[in-house]
């Protein structure tokens, strides 16, 4: 079996938020579980198709289990940064962004996040998708963007 990073009862933290993915009872696919930064305790470490590791993770202030992945996990006393948007969230630019004086991206613009940056210079930032410039992926901090909902 492959080594598990985890074992019984260690403290956990989730650095993604967690929606059903189907297998969890009572709740429709794709509803929301737990958030990400919650902190559980592992309850069973499993294997999914012989080459994922699975934690069940009690979260015990949700008053849920959740199955999660190695990646969606750090330990519980491992450096945590909150971020205010997260990997596939859509964003929008809350100024116009610019490379050596060209403006790329324009005050408004649409983009989903590619990758969260917990540990930039100068605090959390982004790799960024924007609608508007096919092909490229910028990292922009944090400051710069605002959630999609805030202006519809």
């Amino acid at each position: 079996m492959m080594n598990a990073r985890w074992d019984y009862g260690d403290g956990v933290r989730l650095t993604r938020n967690v929606r059903n993915d189907g297998t969890y009872p009572g709740l429709d696919p794709g509803d929301f579980l737990v958030r990400r930064g919650s902190i559980g305790y592992v309850v069973d470490v499993g294997t999914f198709l012989q080459d994922q590791i699975i934690y069940s993770v009690n979260f015990l202030d949700e008053g849920k289990v959740v199955g999660c992945r190695e990646e969606e996990l750090i330990g519980v006393d491992d450096p945590w940064t909150p971020s205010k948007f997260e990997f596939r969230e859509k964003v929008r630019s809350a100024k116009g962004l610019s490379v050596n004086g060209e403006v790329l991206v324009a005050l408004g613009a649409v983009g989903e996040v590619i990758k969260v940056i917990r540990d930039a210079p100068g605090g959390v930032a982004y790799h960024v998708h924007f609608d508007s410039l096919a092909g490229r992926v910028l990292q922009i901090p944090e400051a710069a963007l605002e959630a999609l909902e805030a202006k519809e």
